[in-house]
């Protein structure tokens, strides 16, 4: 029995086609023993912030004077010490475990804990990526203007780039063009019906496609309504979606049985 029919047999997948496996559940009590091994881990993982539970995304068209909050959305795990907890057992236990050498995380983070205040989030996340795999870069997306906030509103994020030893980084461009920072994908505002914090297909294929070939497997072990296993599928990749909230998971299924439709993965 091969590595994938025996995480198969031991684990009843919530959705599963030719290209695609999304399990329902804590990435923590999943991913462990007979998982497969991977050749990339792209992942949003909760980022500490207490998103869309009273923060200002949350109050935003109240803030802007269009009208009344809507009602709460809040994501599980979300609040700092559970987020840092998720974001340590990956680039310790899940990546070097289960990534194959050479092969990279690349985890997007919200810059500085929520867009100032004490807490230099990419900063500290990236201290204790370092070490447990080799931290290959920090790649700044430009969102456009403008962001949420006050001061210095909040017009980026970081996708930090880990990648684990031996062996060199695993890279599939031959333009030697592909800068650190990203400025041709546009943020999406979600909508009520979407993730939170859902992210443009565009991200996560610009970074597939970088560091992975047809064929290869991608992981996202917080993968919300399932955009990395949607641009993983479209570039003929296989992926292996976990998610602990039963409704993203019902989202994802639903947008991973739509046809496959030719996605650009090139910078």
């Amino acid at each position: 029995m091969d590595r994938e029919r025996a995480v198969g047999w031991a684990m009843k997948p919530y959705y599963q086609d030719s290209a695609v496996t999304i399990y329902h559940g804590d990435a923590r009590a999943i991913v462990h023993g007979d998982f497969p091994a991977v050749d990339m881990i792209f992942t949003d993982p909760p980022y500490g912030h207490n998103n869309n539970n009273g923060d200002l995304i949350h109050r935003r068209e109240e803030a802007l004077g269009r009208g009344k909050a809507g009602a709460p959305r809040p994501i599980e795990n979300d609040g700092q010490e559970q987020a840092t907890e998720l974001f340590s057992w990956l680039v310790k236990e899940c990546a070097p475990g289960w990534l194959r050498g050479g092969g990279c995380c690349c985890c997007c983070c919200c810059c500085c804990g929520g867009g100032g205040g004490p807490d230099p989030q990419f900063a500290r996340w990236s201290l204790i990526m370092d070490g447990p795999l080799e931290f290959k870069q920090m790649v700044v997306w430009d969102k456009g203007p403008m962001g949420m906030g006050w001061h210095y509103r909040r017009s980026y994020e970081t996708v930090l780039v880990g990648m684990r030893r031996p062996g060199p980084c695993r890279w599939y461009d031959e333009t030697d063009r592909v800068e650190n920072i990203i400025r041709d994908i546009p943020k999406i505002i979600p909508q009520a019906e979407h993730h939170p914090t859902e992210k443009p297909l565009a991200l996560p294929a610009r970074f597939i496609g970088l560091h992975t070939l047809p064929g290869h497997v991608v992981l996202d072990p917080f993968m919300g309504s399932g955009t990395t296993l949607r641009a993983a599928k479209d570039l003929g990749r296989k992926a292996i979606g976990i998610e602990i909230e039963e409704r993203y998971c019902e989202i994802a299924a639903k947008r991973m049985a739509q046809e496959v439709l030719p996605l650009e993965a090139a910078p």
